[in-house]
């Protein structure tokens, strides 16, 4: 049976109800957690309040400003780790960002300034958490990314964000060789598309999710909490075989080579 109790969670990236970072806290949650929240601290404060009002019901007992681009920042989130938990068993990384301009038009029309943002917030801010995680990690654990299908095969206006999940999945595969000796697991999930405050930045959200909804074998696309489901499985240790993969959950869109013909109605 699924159970985490006991077990300490560090879950990055909720911005509101409808993020998946928000779908995984609510599940670690349910499977007894304990978990610890962070937010992306802006000048008036907004972020604090609006998360923590949000994520209330699942009792964190650690909630911590943490910007990614900020070294000293996340020094410090891991410092306090360290000082009240004393060992990290989960890190959940859910964080992404491309500006507007990277998003849409001509992919080689990016400008160097825009694509390095978005690989150091959705790729390289991975390996940072990361190396400050491990020395927490004492009894092993498990750390776990968000991906897509843009990270693999080009996806209209994905652009500059693909790049970046590529990276990232790369990313999973030499953490985990890196880090499997301490017994601990890094693996990705790569969920379909839903509609998210990130999400709608892509050009044409909309019509990919009516898209997948009309592909993929079931028919639909997926919701936060399922993705949460798996995520929740992939921290347990009924997934302790399991480290450097990337997990599709999309409603089986990813093994479709092209989407079956309208039937004609009769």
């Amino acid at each position: 049976m699924l159970n985490l109790s006991g077990k300490n969670a560090l879950v990055t990236g909720i911005a509101n109800n409808r993020s998946i970072a928000w779908g995984i806290a609510q599940q670690l949650h349910a499977a007894g957690a304990n978990l610890g929240i962070t937010y992306l601290p802006d000048e008036k404060g907004r972020n604090e309040k609006k998360v923590a009002d949000l994520v209330e019901p699942l009792q964190p007992s650690l909630y911590l400003p943490c910007d990614v681009q900020n070294e000293a920042q996340m020094q410090e989130t891991f410092e306090v780790i360290q000082d009240k938990w004393g060992r990290l068993d989960i890190l959940i990384h859910c964080l992404a960002f491309a500006s507007k301009d990277a998003l849409s038009g001509d992919f080689s029309s990016v400008s160097r300034q825009d694509f390095s943002l978005a690989i150091e917030v959705s790729a390289y801010s991975l390996v940072s958490l990361s190396r400050y995680a491990k020395p927490l990690m004492t009894e092993g654990g498990s750390i776990l990314t968000l991906s897509y299908l843009g990270g693999v095969r080009v996806i209209p206006n994905y652009n500059t964000m693909g790049i970046a999940k590529a990276a990232l999945e790369m990313n999973v595969r030499y953490l985990a060789a890196e880090l499997g000796p301490q017994k601990v697991r890094v693996n990705a999930i790569s969920a379909g598309p839903i509609r998210t405050l990130a999400s709608s930045a892509v050009g044409g959200i909309l019509d990919m999710i009516h898209h997948v909804e009309r592909a993929a074998p079931l028919r639909r696309t997926v919701t936060q909490l399922e993705v949460g489901n798996a995520a929740a499985f992939l921290c347990s240790d009924l997934a302790s075989g399991i480290t450097g993969q990337i997990l599709y959950v999309d409603a089986g869109y990813e093994i479709m080579g092209m989407s079956e013909p309208a039937k004609a109605e009769e």
